[in-house]
């Protein structure tokens, strides 16, 4: 449960970290995990979990498939089906590529919506430039696709539709096992980018019909460097070419020695994130109700990108019309915030998202997100509120406005 009261024993630290899209923290539970594995001498588990001929690569193997246990319960799939990545980047990678490339000769068609991350995009436009067709998907003001628009793109020569189950930019959550419905109606295999969802929602593979679906350790307080991918093996089994080329490991799929350490992080964060999930969410969303209120009842004007409702309550996105977001942010430099998605960092100009779901330019550059986690404090939001308001004064605007989106 949410304890206001355990939550202000400490004096807030500064700078606040109010940026959890990007990543997390290292639960300390999972460190512990972690820690025999990283292998620091013969002692250690430093074994090759591919080698099978020896008590080293057994034991690493063993540690390998109770964390893809832990994994794969998460999503209630098959461990079997589940198999570990260097992150969700490459998940995703694998998922689009892998499937239009063994689909192209007979069905060369993908649907992605205009707002998924970086990383679909750029692989969805690596295959348009192999031969695929792809169709964009455009979303409604509230960052949710419309599923009559999705079901009159799909044809006959639809392989893959990829649906990104929580936006890592507005947080808002896609209606999954609808999507999953129209597709397995239509013959269409369905991947689900779920890098923010991942330990933070309810997921199941079976009820939405997922075929594909990927997964990134920091995002739940695990390691950096691994993630993993869901790839149904039966009924329907997924056509796919694997994109690395090797040894042949997680039976071929995804080819190269696993790190037990890091492989362990997930499983164990997986193992956390499953049995707090409704207390982080609850906690995440008391803190996100009092944040925004705090804001909107000093000042009016600002708006939120995305629904109100269907949304992960940790995301926060923000417009301040009328303030410049770099002199916000200038003024924010006890607050760690994001004016966009960490993977999107490199590149200047507003938001493709929020330009995606209406807003102006002018209001798409007055954005900043804000994330809230596990180890988020009510002080600590309390603190980054009354920050914010004191700068939009200095600033001098916003004070009133239309409530409404």
């Amino acid at each position: 449960m949410f304890d206001e009261a355990r939550t202000r024993k400490m004096p807030v630290k500064r700078p606040i970290y109010l940026d959890f899209q990007a990543t997390t923290p290292l639960d300390e539970r999972v460190y512990a995990a972690m820690t025999p594995w990283f292998g620091a001498g013969f002692e250690a588990g430093f074994g090759n979990p591919h080698s099978t001929t020896h008590r080293f690569g057994w034991e690493a193997a063993a540690a390998i498939d109770e964390a893809r246990k832990a994994v794969a319960q998460v999503i209630a799939a098959d461990p079997r089906a589940v198999f570990f990545t260097s992150g969700a980047t490459e998940s995703n990678n694998l998922a689009i590529k892998g499937v239009m490339e063994a689909m192209l000769s007979v069905k060369p068609e993908l649907i992605v919506p205009v707002t998924e991350h970086k990383c679909v995009l750029e692989s969805a436009l690596a295959m348009e430039r192999r031969g695929a067709h792809v169709k964009w998907l455009p979303v409604g003001r509230d960052g949710l696709i419309d599923l009559d628009q999705l079901a009159d793109l799909i044809t006959d020569r639809t392989a893959l539709v990829s649906v990104m189950a929580v936006n890592n930019e507005i947080g808002v959550i896609q209606p999954l096992a609808e999507i999953g419905a129209l597709c397995h109606r239509k013959g269409v295999y369905f991947h689900c980018d779920a890098a923010q969802a991942f330990g933070k929602i309810p997921l199941d593979i079976k009820a939405m019909n997922i075929d594909l679906l990927s997964i990134s350790g920091h995002k739940i307080y695990g390691p950096k460097g691994v993630g993993a991918i869901f790839m149904r093996r039966s009924r329907p089994r997924v056509r796919f070419v694997p994109q690395m080329s090797g040894g042949g490991q997680e039976e071929g799929v995804r080819s190269g020695t696993l790190s037990p350490a890091l492989c362990v992080g997930l499983g164990e964060a997986s193992r956390v994130a499953a049995q707090q999930m409704d207390e982080d969410r609850r906690h995440v969303r008391r803190l996100s109700q009092r944040f925004f209120e705090g804001l909107r009842q000093a000042h009016p004007g600002i708006l939120i990108n995305g629904d109100l409702e269907k949304r992960y309550e940790g995301n926060l996105n923000l417009s301040f019309p009328g303030i410049d977001g770099d002199r916000l942010l200038s003024g924010l430099r006890d607050l760690a915030v994001s004016s966009g998605a960490a993977c999107a960092s490199a590149t200047s100009g507003p938001s493709y998202v929020l330009r995606a779901i209406g807003r102006s330019r002018a209001e798409s550059l007055s954005s900043i997100r804000f994330g809230f986690g596990r180890t988020t404090s009510i002080d600590e939001v309390d603190f980054a509120c009354e920050t914010i308001n004191h700068v939009i004064d200095e600033l001098g605007g916003l004070k009133s406005g239309d409530r409404n989106q």
